[in-house]
């Protein structure tokens, strides 16, 4: 073996005591107590291991740009409209020296796999996605990156994107999304988009139903074209504000079709609390889809960050585990094992929302271990426990020193 992680607990099994994690050629080759081997090792003290945290719904693309942007207008953050006129003059290297901050901070924070949404439109080309792109393989020893196309500011109504996203799916990217609130034809765009993900055998993740009231929702057409087009398993929609707006039993009943259909829902809390209420002045409602109902009900759920310092989100330090705190402090959840849910929304889930078959604390599987300053994974989500080590196919790529208090003597 290469390397012996010793003294850690599963994050999928903390409950079975410590066991250490046998390396060998970038994979894990055993797990067990006591491990005999004669090779590097390191000594987790019992803490917490998981597969890497997994990062679903980001914009590497526009992140860091809050500076850049105009102030807000009275109550309406209009996010899209501020970033719109700063695009132009965005070049292949500006987009690239601010999603590799973001990325290194991700990658930081114990993220080790992650999607990423990327515009493509006129108004950009595909400079945004050639300066992501370019941070695939020269981040490879750190962490797994994937691209999802789509059209931040309308398809039908904007000429030109659509010929950007098929140039997107021809030069690699994994999976093709939708923002339908901002074409003047919802229907049409999110009719496209599966034709384009059939055409190239591509996954669809979908920005959804983010809005103050239930009216007019745009899932009942993604179900019906999931069905049509026989692509459950391969949906993922995001943000799905307007579920916070309805009862609880409605929103049960939508998350049985939802899993039956085979779709999964992204919950953005930094974005989503930021954005939502902005027609109250007080009183103002949280705007959080409840992923721990949803999960109840059958459907899969991910936890992440969608923007980092930007005017749908200006601020942010990429970590997830914060995310899943913000989430559980919102929607007020409570008990160990919902808990240790909101912990799998940001690991487990996510990498099965991104059919990723491979991710795991399993034999076989690529040694991707993030060591956690915690004992169990409700404790890591409660106190936002830090990252203290992590393992990349069996390399390490991130050490954090523990705090240590300085006593006078």
């Amino acid at each position: 073996m290469d390397l012996v992680i010793r003294n850690t607990r599963l994050g999928h099994a903390p409950e079975e005591g410590a066991v250490d994690i046998g390396v060998a050629g970038g994979r894990i080759a055993a797990i067990a107590a006591r491990l005999d081997a004669a090779a590097e090792s390191v000594d987790a003290g019992g803490r917490l291991a998981c597969a890497g945290l997994v990062e679903t719904h980001i914009h590497l693309d526009k992140s860091r740009i809050i500076e850049r942007c105009g102030p807000e207008e009275g109550r309406d953050v209009a996010a899209v409209k501020r970033i719109r006129p700063l695009k132009p003059a965005f070049t292949v290297e500006d987009v690239r020296a601010r999603a590799e901050r973001t990325l290194q901070q991700a990658i930081l924070n114990g993220t080790t796999r992650m999607r990423t949404h990327v515009e493509v439109d006129p108004g950009i080309g595909m400079r945004g996605f050639e300066g992501v792109q370019s941070l695939i393989a020269d981040y490879r020893w750190a962490i797994d990156l994937e691209i999802c196309v789509f059209p931040q500011e309308g398809l039908t109504n904007y000429p030109g994107t659509d010929a950007l996203l098929v140039e997107g799916l021809k030069r690699g990217a994994k999976v093709i999304g939708a923002a339908p609130r901002y074409d003047t034809d919802h229907a049409g765009q999110i009719t496209r988009v599966f034709e384009l993900a059939r055409e190239f055998d591509v996954d669809i993740d979908m920005h959804l139903d983010f809005g103050n009231t239930p009216e007019a929702p745009d899932i009942p057409l993604v179900l019906e074209l999931t069905e049509t087009y026989r692509r459950g398993g391969r949906v993922a929609v995001g943000h799905m504000t307007k579920l916070s707006t309805m009862p609880p039993g409605e929103v049960a009943a939508l998350g049985r079709r939802l899993a039956d259909a085979g779709i999964a829902v992204t919950v953005l809390p930094a974005t989503d609390l930021f954005l939502m209420g902005r027609d109250q002045e007080h009183d103002i409602r949280r705007g959080l889809a409840d992923a721990n109902l949803l999960l109840e009900q059958g459907v899969n759920c991910s936890i992440s960050s969608n923007n980092v310092l930007n005017p749908a989100t200006p601020y942010g330090d990429c970590s997830l585990l914060r995310m899943a705190n913000l989430h559980a402090n919102v929607l007020q959840v409570s008990g160990r094992e919902r808990l240790r849910e909101c912990f799998h929304m940001i690991s487990s889930r996510s990498a099965r929302l991104l059919n990723h078959a491979d991710y795991g604390l399993a034999v076989g599987n690529p040694a991707d271990i993030v060591i956690i300053d915690a004992a169990t994974p409700e404790q890591a989500v409660a106190e936002i426990r830090q990252p203290i080590a992590v393992f990349k196919r069996g390399r390490r790529t991130v050490s954090w020193p523990l705090p240590q208090l300085h006593r006078p003597s």
